[in-house]
């Protein structure tokens, strides 16, 4: 058998994922049966949370995924380096703070038109910041990304807390958010553009996610930058053997993982909540880590696992009144077993499943 022998396609981007949520939704049925509830009508129940018309759940749960493309983006581009880029939390954080501080400063003189570019390119900025560090501490004094990453969500932590708590709050929030952005500087919520549809968050930030994506597709398959990012995560010493500067790929590619988790606050602070609140990631960052393992590191595998797991966190929120006997946190439970199947347990299936399909490819070759 060939060292480079890949499973099909099909196997691969679809069969493999299937049987990670079917095992994930297994487990995740003993857990409601473990409360007295029937797992088949709590299944029901979430999906159509997720994908009715008539309350908005379809529309939430593309909200959802909107967060997830970016940071799933975030990861997989990281990925293709290989580097394991987990600050997309603290990322995203420091982004909105930046976002804040332009809409706050200008939302009294600029209109959408004016203000959404620069909020686009400022979240970029701010991530891209707070992602090239780490990239530079790897590439050039040895640091290990894990590491510098995780420390970089802690302290994007303490810096929000700060800076929202003592010095944007007193200006017209309270403690733990900031004023309301003026609506005619931010973006329109879906049902404000057309009000015959549910209320959601639901907002044209979804349209720049999937732009997003095709652009990154683009930079990874169809440019020498994207190239040379996966030249170094197959083989760093081919790469430099190769001629291509290694540490300057880690920094570049560091600063494009973070500018995609920072454009999540496109979503979060500028297009849905029109204000900074704290703790607004909610830990969608690190839920980018499942979604591109779950995507198989390719934009349209990232959208598609976007959708799934915004598709879990509206109908687990939908779950909650449905079934008050599913408190919160069984709720996390269910979601944290799609993510563990998913993401932590990846090679788990598919290493046999993959096996499974290339010995049989071998046997009829």
């Amino acid at each position: 058998m060939s060292a480079f022998q890949e499973s099909p396609a099909w196997v691969r981007v679809g069969l493999v994922p299937i049987l990670q949520l079917t095992l994930a939704l297994a487990v995740s049925s003993l857990v409601v049966l473990m409360v007295g509830e029937s797992p088949i009508e709590a299944l029901k129940l979430m999906v159509y949370g997720a994908t009715n018309l008539e309350y908005g759940g379809l529309a939430s749960t593309l909200y959802y995924a909107t967060n997830f493309i970016f940071t799933g983006l975030a990861v997989a581009v990281a990925f293709h380096a290989g580097l394991f880029n987990i600050g997309g939390e603290g990322q995203a954080y420091v982004a909105g703070l930046g976002v804040a501080i332009v809409a706050l400063t200008f939302d009294s003189t600029l209109n959408v038109w004016l203000m959404a570019p620069m909020i686009i390119v400022i979240s970029a900025l701010f991530g891209a910041v707070w992602g090239v560090i780490p990239g530079y501490l790897q590439a050039k004094r040895g640091s290990h990304i894990v590491v510098t990453t995780i420390m970089f969500n802690f302290i994007a932590a303490a810096v929000m807390g700060y800076a929202l708590v003592e010095i944007i709050a007193p200006m017209g929030g309270n403690s733990t958010d900031s004023r309301y952005f003026a609506a005619t500087s931010v973006f329109p919520k879906l049902n404000e553009i057309w009000p015959d549809i549910p209320s959601s968050l639901l907002n044209p930030t979804l349209l720049i996610a999937l732009i997003t994506a095709w652009l990154v597709w683009v930079l990874i398959w169809r440019t020498r930058l994207g190239y040379a990012i996966r030249v170094v995560g197959q083989n760093p010493k081919a790469a430099e053997y190769a001629g291509i500067n290694v540490a300057r790929i880690i920094i570049i590619t560091m600063a494009i993982s973070g500018a995609l988790a920072g454009m999540m606050a496109i979503n979060e602070v500028y297009g849905a909540q029109s204000r900074l609140i704290l703790n607004f990631t909610n830990g969608f960052g690190f839920i980018g880590i499942a979604v591109a393992l779950m995507g198989r590191n390719h934009p349209v595998g990232v959208i598609l696992a976007s959708i799934l797991f915004g598709a879990l966190y509206q109908g687990g929120t939908e779950l909650q009144f449905d079934m008050p006997s599913l408190n919160p946190e069984l709720i996390m439970v269910i979601q944290g077993a799609v993510i563990f199947f998913t993401g932590a347990l990846d090679r788990l299936v598919r290493d046999p499943v993959e096996k499974m399909f290339m010995r049989k490819s071998t046997e009829e070759a």
